[in-house]
């Protein structure tokens, strides 16, 4: 079972900076791009609509844009200034 799990939700080793929001945003990220090919293989074969495609996207892009807020990636982190100060 572990076998057909990793072979249909598959996981990459994570190589940037190491902080634990880095860590939580790319495993968010590559469920993203999971889900999307999920979503695109559907709508190819003729599963879905195109407009049904197009409104899963978009909730998982909204989704995806909410984790990296929440997470703080891309954020400066506060200076050290800014931290001593009263």
């Amino acid at each position: 079972m572990k076998e057909r799990e990793d072979f249909l939700h598959p996981r990459n080793r994570y190589y940037g900076d190491f902080t634990p929001e880095n860590l939580a945003f790319n495993a968010n990220l590559q469920e993203f791009a999971q889900k999307i090919t999920y979503i695109c293989s559907l709508e190819t074969g003729g599963k879905i609509s195109a407009e049904k495609a197009y409104k899963d996207i978009k909730m998982l892009w909204k989704d995806l844009k909410s984790s990296k807020k929440q997470l703080g990636i891309g954020q400066k982190p506060p200076s050290t200034e800014e931290q001593n100060s009263p």
